[in-house]
């Protein structure tokens, strides 16, 4: 059996042979190419539409709307962290399962809307944040003469947890219920509101002229 020359193994590929290997690359584009038509592109997922999920107008001033905010996220045990007249940040641990957490943080930004400002479209976004426990064995190093150290692990371990995962909540009845909360304390008695100090002074002065 004859071993074959340099020029017989890296001759030029047939005409046929090499319109086999450009159908062949051909179909390996088109099959890569309809697997990267399953993935849902990011900006996609946002259509910017004039929907109403994350927003809401309210027949009140910005500060009352924000109050209003404040009262229903503690209602429902969030831990309100800031609260101003034109933002509310709230958040609220969950467990769902053994080793899994769950954080809901809330943000409320109320917009005044209209010239007068007596109206308020409150701006609201839940963010979940998902963590799970991990677990780490605890080691130590034993010096033993003339072997070296040897590592023995200890019958302890550290537990961690560790974020898996973060998502705005897209679920229109979640917020649709936040909003009815907010309607209902705007709709409670106004002449609960503590007065304002600068407006009753005067009041008080004039009166006690009398």
């Amino acid at each position: 059996m004859s071993t074959p020359s340099l020029r017989t193994i890296f001759a030029a590929p047939r005409r046929g042979s090499r319109r086999a290997a450009g159908a062949a690359a051909l179909a390996a584009v088109l099959l890569l190419a309809g697997c990267a038509g399953a993935l849902t592109p990011i900006e996609t997922q946002d259509a910017f539409e004039a929907d109403s999920t994350y927003s809401r107008t309210f027949a009140a001033v910005d500060a009352d709307t924000c109050e209003a905010a404040r009262r229903a996220l503690l209602s429902q045990g969030y831990i309100v962290n800031s609260a101003t007249a034109q933002q509310v940040r709230g958040k609220k641990s969950f467990q769902p399962a053994g080793d899994v957490h769950a954080d809901i943080e809330f943000t409320v930004v109320c917009a005044r809307e209209g010239y007068k400002g007596v109206r308020t479209i409150a701006f609201v976004n839940a963010v979940q944040d998902n963590y799970r426990v991990r677990k780490s064995n605890n080691s130590a190093s034993l010096g033993v003469s003339p072997f070296g150290s040897v590592s023995l692990p200890f019958a302890g371990s550290d537990e961690a947890l560790v974020k898996v995962g973060s998502a705005t909540i897209r679920n229109p009845t979640f917020y649709e219920r936040f909003f009815q909360l907010i309607e209902n304390y705007l709709a409670g008695d106004t002449g609960q509101r503590m007065p304002d100090a600068s407006a009753s002074a005067p009041a008080a002065a004039a009166s006690a002229a009398r």
